[in-house]
């Protein structure tokens, strides 16, 4: 079962309804029949913008919701290179990836932005964008100054991109929020500020 989107605990305030069927309630009729869960987005695996304070739906990412254990492919977007390859992964080998304590796969979750960023030298030497617009930006310098969360996150985008390899946020000169940490949401902002 691939499931996508976060799960409301708190439906009786009318919160994450199908034809008046609480989204809860459709989780737990579903993936139990499934081989594996795989959960695709930030909000399937940790329940994303809508779980962040105040959360009055109390959303929760689908394993939590429904106490099963899951494969987390987080991301907002997820990259689809980490789906494919999590699925190709069982068809090929017969099993899951290995995954690390957060229940991501290892192949794409197992380094840092940080550490895999094309903009590593320059945060090295000390170079900093300080301002969007600015030379150093033009330059390529390191975004950590505006805020990007690159070294607290872990993901594959500056490997895999996006837009079929095309891209991905800091190669077009925007920080990392990271987005596929749990409550990234709450816990990495506020975004565009160092930490």
């Amino acid at each position: 079962c691939v499931a996508e989107g976060a799960i409301a605990t708190n439906y009786s305030g009318g919160y994450g309804k199908i034809g008046g069927r609480p989204f809860i309630e459709i989780a737990k009729e579903v993936i139990p029949h499934a081989a594996a869960t795989i959960c695709i987005g930030s909000c399937a695996s940790w329940g994303g913008i809508q779980a962040a304070a105040p959360n009055p739906g109390g959303y929760k990412g689908v394993a939590e919701a429904i106490g099963i254990k899951a494969i987390k492919i987080p991301g907002c977007p997820p990259n689809p290179v980490n789906l494919v390859g999590t699925i190709v992964n069982y068809l090929l080998l017969g099993k899951l990836p290995q995954v690390d304590a957060q229940g991501r796969p290892m192949f794409a979750f197992n380094k840092t932005i940080h550490d895999q960023c094309p903009r590593r030298a320059h945060f090295e030497n000390e170079e900093f964008v300080t301002e969007f617009g600015s030379e150093e930006a033009a330059l390529g310098y390191c975004l950590y100054k505006m805020g990007c969360r690159g070294p607290e996150t872990y993901n594959n985008c500056p490997v895999a991109k996006f837009n079929d390899g095309t891209s991905w946020p800091v190669e077009a000169g925007h920080p990392c929020i990271g987005c596929s940490e749990p409550d990234f949401w709450n816990k990495m902002s506020p975004f565009y500020e160092e930490f």
